[in-house]
């Protein structure tokens, strides 16, 4: 076992990292580029400011949550520490999706769908490895911080991982039809998981 000052320390340059790549995407337009005003040239970049703002917010959340969970553990073992990576190594996946996404999201073509396909599916294996993560801490008590009830935080499972699970399996059914929609449904996946989602009571003391 060990403490998880390192482990969270890691975790949050990780998250760091890719928050701040979400920000290369956005491109000032060129003045000798343009064919018409400044303001036509912004509004027309609106997919990338769409989609930026949408994994900033699914990132920021991801760290949020990921805080969270980690106040109730008081130790981590090895299984602890590779599913906290397998979570990290989709959360650095997200810029690439992002800018995927806001490059073929104005179209309506077969490409646009696709694009929303591979976001969908990064953000659906970042829900399963947060889950999974979750439901390893959540079902060894021996991990979990003093004062800290393992039977409530189990019963945040569901609410917390399965939940997220169904909801992203969700956005792959709508990127078929729309990647507009699908953008706005993972917006919306996101504003869920602004709400506390883990709800742990504490231990009475004796």
């Amino acid at each position: 076992m060990s403490e998880t000052n390192r482990t969270e320390a890691f975790s949050d340059g990780v998250i760091a990292i890719a928050i701040t790549l979400l920000v290369l995407d956005l491109h000032v337009p060129v003045r000798e580029a343009l064919s018409g005003s400044l303001a036509d040239a912004l509004a027309g970049e609106w997919p990338a400011y769409a989609a930026y703002l949408t994994s900033f917010l699914v990132i920021g959340i991801i760290w949020v949550n990921h805080h969270g969970v980690f106040e109730l553990v008081d130790k981590v073992d090895r299984v602890t520490l590779f599913l906290n990576m397998m979570l990290l190594m989709t959360v650095v996946a997200i810029p690439f999706t992002t800018a995927l996404m806001s490059a073929y999201l104005r179209e309506g073509s077969h490409d646009a769908r696709s694009a929303a396909l591979v976001y969908s599916a990064v953000m659906l294996a970042m829900s399963v490895a947060f889950a999974s993560l979750y439901t390893y801490v959540a079902r060894h008590p021996a991990l979990l911080a003093a004062g800290v009830e393992p039977a409530a935080v189990r019963r945040s499972i569901v609410r917390f991982s399965a939940a997220g699970l169904l909801l992203y399996l969700a956005t792959m059914v709508v990127a078929l039809f729309s990647a507009p929609a699908c953008l706005v449904a993972h917006f919306l996946i996101a504003l869920y998981y602004c709400f506390q989602q883990i709800r742990p009571a504490r231990a009475q003391a004796s």
